[in-house]
């Protein structure tokens, strides 16, 4: 186990933020995380996965320990379904292209999310109509304090939209280990309905799409409006979709009859958080090395050596603006460190 210190953390946050951590070491085995958090030279910890979610403002003061536990299995297999363990540290894009190729289905809608797996159940990743809480079995994962090892199971993580109990009452408590998911294996649900993915394989002439399919769908949906992290820095979607009133969304057609929504229940509704920020003028606008993204409103961006502080402020701007022209309090989907 190889303690570095003064360690850069530009090349594990997908902003690409030049900060330094007092001291970074990346595990590869229960034994070296345990050891990671029992050694006494350094009395902060601080957790790190694909770094894809998170936004650091200042050097981290603290032993960064990386989870790199690797490995992939199916543990239990029908004829119609089947049970896939994935390890913390697997790349979340590389394991779904590895479902798809041994013909697993349920993820593909969630083609290209950067990050890791262990990142998935505690934002209850989603897009395309699918999130992570409708293929979750369970997940393993080690009680800092104790040394324990608890699996948790659906129910118990208290999903909600890229909400659970890892990011509420168990933040920091726990470190996940592996995630098991229930998969198809024949007869998949074919999810097109959401966002262009229906334009997109009439693009490709394909009528009856298969799960690859889909996710070549969603990649070229990605890839047409997302910036690649390796190329421009960001984390993907900044802020959540608001959930509103209905009462306040009808109010708000008075003078923007054109917002878009989706019902959630007879009395709310989601309206895109990217919608609000384009129309409140900040899509393509760029700060020095910052900026919004032009393609997609969601999304911040770092064009060079802006600070964790130059985006937050940014941020924060994007926010009181909303909250002043439609009387929307938009959330931070990036945790913020």
């Amino acid at each position: 186990m190889l303690i570095e210190k003064n360690f850069s953390l530009k090349n594990h946050n997908t902003f690409g933020i030049d900060v330094k951590a007092k001291a970074f070491v990346s595990v590869e085995s229960l034994e070296d995380l345990k050891a990671a958090l029992n050694t006494s030279s350094y009395e902060n910890k601080f957790i790190l996965g694909g770094g894809s979610n998170m936004l650091l403002t200042k050097n981290v003061d603290a032993l960064v320990i990386h989870i790199n536990l690797k490995g992939k299995e199916v543990v239990n297999q029908t004829k119609d379904e089947v049970h896939v363990k994935a390890y913390a540290g697997e790349n979340w894009h590389e394991f779904v292209v590895w479902c798809i190729e041994q013909n697993f289905g349920g993820i593909e809608n969630l083609s290209l999310i950067p990050g890791s797996v262990g990142a998935t159940p505690i934002q209850n990743i989603g897009a395309y109509g699918v999130e992570i809480k409708d293929v979750f079995i369970s997940c393993d994962a080690l009680n800092v304090k104790t040394g324990n090892i608890k699996t948790f199971f659906n129910e118990e993580c208290q999903f909600g939209y890229r909400e659970s109990v890892f990011k509420q009452d168990l933040k920091n408590l726990y470190i996940i280990l592996s995630v098991t998911f229930k998969l198809t294996f024949k007869n998949h649900h074919i999810k097109t309905n959401y966002g262009a993915i229906t334009t997109e394989l009439e693009r490709f002439n394909i009528e009856n799409p298969t799960i690859k399919d889909v996710s070549k769908a969603v990649i070229a949906i990605r890839e047409s409006k997302l910036p690649n992290p390796k190329e421009i820095g960001n984390s993907g979607s900044f802020f959540k979709n608001p959930i509103i009133k209905k009462s306040h969304y009808l109010k708000l057609l008075e003078n923007f009859p054109e917002i878009p929504h989706y019902a959630v229940s007879e009395s709310e509704v989601k309206v895109p958080a990217g919608w609000l920020i384009e129309h409140a003028g900040f899509k393509g606008k760029t700060f020095k090395n910052y900026g919004v993204h032009n393609k997609q409103a969601l999304v911040l961006v770092n064009y060079g050596d802006a600070s964790g502080n130059d985006i937050l402020n940014l941020a924060n701007l994007i926010q009181h603006t909303i909250n002043r022209l439609f009387g929307i309090q938009i959330e931070m989907e990036v945790n913020v460190f």
